[in-house]
């Protein structure tokens, strides 16, 4: 080994030897050091909040009853229609109006029948009188009397033909106005103006008193649970951000089943269409609960709460303002809050606002809300 390479391997000890004593005390004291803060967040911590038990179901919106307005009257021709789908009309509101011509026509012959009745009524009696007087004269026979007491039994009996024949037509013509048979809603209408109508046919269906329910099927063991009376929380499918759910009340279970579902319908009435509420409609999908009782549990609020791969996590922050990723289950929502059924306890402290961008591990910086921060959380709330 020659002199010059005696030389070099003696500095790379030299360097060695300096860089363990001088360079990893240095890395050593870099471990030590609080490591540098990253994304800045808010945190909160789980709350205990009042939660109602719920058996959640699907149904349909329908009328409560509907009522068919049809024509009692045949033949005639119809001269005026008075309202339209989606008007409200109040019981016994002119809805429509037959020509009365031909009606009035027929009337007025009666009406000159009767008078001629009446004439050969007071004929008959006046004959029958006066064979009466002359029963014992002799002046008459037996058979002449009784001839002349028939001759007024039947023009009484032609005067009282003739007088149900005119509250026939009387009848007839007071059913030339078709009347609404109850307070509601005209959801159709098949009338044409100038058709001719034969008797029985629908004229209008009316939703009666604007009343809708809803339907929901529920299995049959989640149906000894639900009581009448029972209020039910209801979410139709026009339901928009910032309107509250229906609440309903249950009036009626159905007394079967479907023997296809193993399903039975829970008739719940539902309050009337209000300006600020949902637009509810017949025959619009709507899901909902029947409100079963009261608990309490641990909620978060919604932006603590992230769903990755399928699963749902929240933040943990420890004291050195490290995140663990914890995966939890959720239950019911509350407003803007989320039940937590399990993976953290009211002592620890998640992350709030920013959780969507964290990863495990993280380091964050802790930062207090805002005012206009809180202002808004208030008004979620």
């Amino acid at each position: 080994m020659t002199k010059q390479t005696l030389s070099a391997c003696a500095r790379s000890i030299v360097l060695c030897v300096i860089w363990a004593i001088c360079i990893r005390p240095a890395i050593a004291t870099d471990k030590t050091a609080p490591p540098r803060a990253g994304l800045a967040i808010t945190v909160t911590q789980p709350q205990t909040t009042s939660i109602q038990i719920g058996i959640k179901a699907n149904g349909n919106i329908s009328a409560w009853q509907d009522a068919s307005v049809a024509s009692e009257v045949g033949g005639l021709r119809l001269d005026e229609l008075l309202v339209n789908v989606g008007d409200t009309v109040k019981g016994g509101e002119l809805l429509a109006r037959f020509a009365t011509d031909t009606v009035e026509a027929d009337l007025a012959v009666i009406r000159a029948s009767e008078s001629e009745a009446r004439a050969a009524l007071a004929e008959a009696k006046t004959n029958a009188a006066r064979a009466n007087s002359l029963k014992n004269s002799g002046a008459l026979s037996s058979q002449q009397i009784g001839q002349y007491l028939t001759a007024e039994l039947t023009a009484k009996a032609k005067l009282e033909a003739v007088q149900a024949q005119i509250k026939v037509l009387e009848l007839r013509l007071k059913k030339t106005q078709v009347l609404a048979p109850d307070d509601g809603e005209i959801i159709s209408r098949q009338a044409t103006l100038g058709a001719v109508i034969p008797i029985g046919t629908e004229l209008f269906r009316i939703l009666r008193q604007s009343r809708l329910e809803w339907r929901a099927e529920v299995t049959s063991e989640e149906l000894g649970k639900i009581k009448p009376g029972m209020k039910a929380r209801v979410v139709p499918a026009s339901l928009t951000p910032g309107q509250e759910p229906l609440v309903g009340t249950v009036r009626i279970i159905g007394p079967t089943l479907d023997q296809q579902t193993r399903t039975a319908i829970v008739y719940v009435d539902l309050p009337k269409q209000t300006t600020n509420g949902p637009v509810i409609r017949a025959g619009m999908f709507a899901r909902g609960e029947f409100l079963t009782g009261d608990t309490t549990g641990l909620t978060l609020p919604q932006e603590s709460i992230v769903t990755r791969d399928g699963f749902t996590y929240v933040f943990k922050v420890d004291t050195n303002r490290k995140v663990d990723q914890i995966k939890v289950e959720i239950g019911q929502r509350i407003g803007n809050r989320v039940e937590i059924l399990n993976g953290v306890t009211s002592n620890d402290t998640i992350a709030e606002s920013g959780a969507g961008f964290l990863a495990d591990g993280d380091v964050v910086t802790v930062v207090e809300p805002t005012p206009a921060d809180q202002r808004q959380k208030g008004t979620r709330n």
